[in-house]
């Protein structure tokens, strides 16, 4: 007999407004304690120092995690000049120190180059694997963490305001872009050093602060909003997509893990109405829907439908 699961099976997102010293660890063993959440996960981790919007994802939610790290991101954030640290914020030791104070007409200047599809070196203290263990366990054991650049994309960078030895900026930008790189970088492009001395996420794709939620984490608070005001549907983060309509038997066959072939021209036509070309040199993911309920993930692939994440609820 299989062993039952411990908790109650809750399927959605929560946004959560991540205040300053904690852990995203933290955040989501404190919604799994306050909620008794069967499963539960975070789509993108927010450092201790970071504070801002944090999606989480419960139940059949937590397989749509890589759509959720897929989407756009905006930031808030303010570079120190004059010194670098270690860690490239407010955390780390200081590695170096400059005199030069850039005006707000240079800062404006050296914006376009940071725009667009960028090159950008991770942080040596960062979670990206090397070697099957993390760069800052190897970073903190005085090992030396050799990290390759690599491609990240920016859609706007502005600068905010300029008072004594910090900056303000806005960013938006794509999956994977380390906001204490690109104010390391910005600094040195400037002829000086920084460091990210305040870092704020505004915004995950569909989460921002109008539908995110804040979270007491005294050691015996249990506050917490109903959870109908809170909870997102599993599909919030899968908007982008196209939504593909399927009957009953299909939506049966797709939950068995068989694959659909849409073969007639009315099932062709479905596609079409779905915004999916059938092309088997491009495969498509598609979210199955029957009577308005997500069925499954699926790949498209020519007039193939496959399923990759079935979905129960």
């Amino acid at each position: 007999m299989a062993r039952r699961k411990k908790g109650i099976p809750i399927h959605g997102w929560i946004a959560v407004d991540k205040p300053l010293g904690v852990t995203s660890t933290q955040v989501v063993g404190k919604l799994r304690w306050l909620l008794n959440a069967q499963k539960i996960g975070h789509g993108g981790t927010l450092d201790p120092l970071a504070s801002g919007i944090l999606p989480i994802a419960l139940g059949e939610a937590t397989k749509t995690i890589a759509f959720c790290m897929d989407h756009t991101k905006t930031y808030s954030f303010t570079v120190r000049f004059g010194e670098q640290r270690s860690t490239d914020d407010a955390e780390g030791e200081a590695i170096a120190t400059s005199d030069i104070r850039p005006t707000a007409d240079a800062i404006r200047a050296i914006l376009p180059r940071f725009i667009g599809t960028i090159d950008q070196l991770p942080p040596r203290f960062s979670a990206l694997k090397i070697d099957g263990q993390r760069a800052y366990d190897l970073a903190r054991a005085g090992e030396v963490v050799d990290l390759a650049p690599r491609a990240v994309r920016i859609d706007s960078l502005e600068l905010l305001a300029l008072r004594g030895d910090e900056a303000d900026f806005r960013c938006v930008c794509g999956k994977g872009t380390y906001i204490r790189s690109l104010g390391r970088d910005l600094a040195l492009e400037l002829g000086s050093v920084g460091y990210i001395s305040a870092l704020r996420r505004d915004q995950v794709g569909p989460f921002t602060v109008n539908n995110a939620i804040s979270l007491d984490f005294s050691a015996d608070s249990s506050q917490i909003p109903p959870l109908e005001d809170m909870l997102l549907p599993v599909q919030t983060v899968l908007d982008d997509i196209p939504a593909l309509d399927l009957n009953e038997r299909e939506a049966a066959r797709l939950k068995n893990g068989q694959v659909l072939s849409f073969i007639s021209r009315p099932d062709v036509e479905r596609l079409h109405r779905a915004g999916v070309v059938p092309d088997k040199s491009n495969p498509v993911t598609a979210l199955a829907v029957f009577d308005g309920k997500p069925i499954a993930l699926v790949n498209i692939d020519g007039i193939d439908i496959q399923p990759l994440r079935v979905l129960n609820l």
